[in-house]
């Protein structure tokens, strides 16, 4: 793998070496059996070309773009990780926003948190300010409702719709953004890598015979929300080797309750990134005090990096690696620190400091949880 320019950062050096290109080597021989789902119709260069978004509409361009503007929350991370940079994204979800303030990826492209904001959380397009911003393509979700697509193309913009839920998804998004972007090297690159990762852990983690029982919570109110299995968690969840006490969970917006909790009795819960609860605030609920997560102080806060690792992004195999060591302490190398480090100087041209490593593992706030240590520097 290379990238086109130095990492920057705290130093100008490469830290991709033979251990980035074994692992590329990993994935071409060991998941040449997966496939992705096609996205892209013709490939982008000097010329036009064609995609067929996730609806199943084609978009033609009759170049590579040069101004995005999306609704769609982890995006950009994702958008700038193909790219090698930035200067692309003209117009960003106000969500997105917040977490570019909060984390690495403001520290990495400072430009990220004065970005122009074209949607609220809820993704309604803000046509007027698109429209100063003339984006060459829109990226909205492909099944929220046409209130959130029609607005967009009846005011004549290209727009290409995404959906969510699945690691044949994110790779889809992948393979549409190198496409539409005219890097499709760089995006088989960051897929090649995906399957490297499925394949690693796979392998690591075959001596798994019981699950641990798990659970990944949001807040909702004052209460807790519990990722299910058509949620992209549920898919980590499993892949590291956990089973997801909650994958049948319905109730309205996953609402769940804390006898609900009891009776699963998780052995670990990971809190995600979207609000502010902490492993501290779940320990000090009385109303879970018998929750084995919370008596065996196993609760973590999900990483925030270059986006929040919970949901499908650029970074995702770190998300992976990250629940692995938690749950199967045991069975793996722990090596995320150094795998941060080569990763985000590929993904986004930046080399992470230790104390920005601390930041985005959340050092602090997992302080008081147990075996949080292993990912100390």
């Amino acid at each position: 793998m290379s990238a086109s320019h130095p990492p920057r950062g705290t130093s100008r050096r490469h830290v991709l070496g033979g251990a980035g290109l074994g692992l590329l080597a990993l994935a071409l021989g060991a998941c040449s059996s997966r496939e992705t789902v096609a996205a892209a119709g013709s490939a982008a260069g000097s010329g036009g070309f064609t995609v067929t978004d996730m609806r199943g509409i084609e978009v033609s361009f009759d170049a590579p773009v040069q101004r995005i503007a999306t609704t769609v929350i982890p995006s950009p991370s994702m958008l700038a990780a193909v790219d090698g940079g930035y200067e692309r994204i003209v117009g960003i979800n106000e969500s997105t926003l917040q977490a570019n303030k909060q984390g690495l990826f403001g520290e990495m492209y400072p430009e990220s948190k004065s970005t122009t904001t074209i949607s609220p959380s809820s993704f309604t397009p803000n046509i007027e300010t698109i429209t100063k911003l003339q984006p060459d393509v829109v990226f909205q979700w492909a099944d929220q409702g046409d209130g959130l697509v029609e607005p967009l193309e009846n005011a004549g913009f290209k727009t290409v719709c995404l959906l969510y839920g699945t690691q044949e998804y994110l790779e889809t998004w992948v393979q549409l953004f190198s496409t539409i972007l005219g890097k499709q090297e760089r995006g088989t690159e960051i897929v090649d890598w995906m399957h490297a990762e499925i394949a690693r852990l796979e392998k690591e983690l075959s001596g798994v015979l019981t699950p641990v029982r798990v659970v990944h919570l949001g807040q909702s109110g004052d209460g807790y929300s519990a990722s299910n299995k058509s949620s992209y968690m549920h898919y980590w969840m499993e892949l590291a080797g956990g089973r997801n006490m909650a994958a049948d969970n319905i109730s309205a917006e996953n609402v769940v309750s804390a006898e609900q909790l009891i009776t699963w009795d998780p052995e670990v819960i990971t809190l995600g990134g979207f609000d502010a609860r902490t492993p501290a605030e779940v320990y000090a609920d009385k109303s879970l005090a018998s929750v084995s997560a919370v008596r065996n102080r196993r609760v973590y806060k999900a990483p925030l990096g270059g986006y929040r690792w919970e949901v499908p992004c650029a970074e995702s195999p770190l998300m992976w690696q990250w629940a692995a060591e938690l749950y199967h302490p045991q069975l793996t190398g722990h090596t995320l620190r150094a795998a941060m480090a080569e990763k985000i100087a590929y993904l986004y041209n930046y080399e992470m400091s230790e104390a920005q490593i601390d930041a985005a593992l959340r050092m602090e706030l997992n302080r008081e949880s147990a075996g949080y240590d292993v990912f100390r520097g």
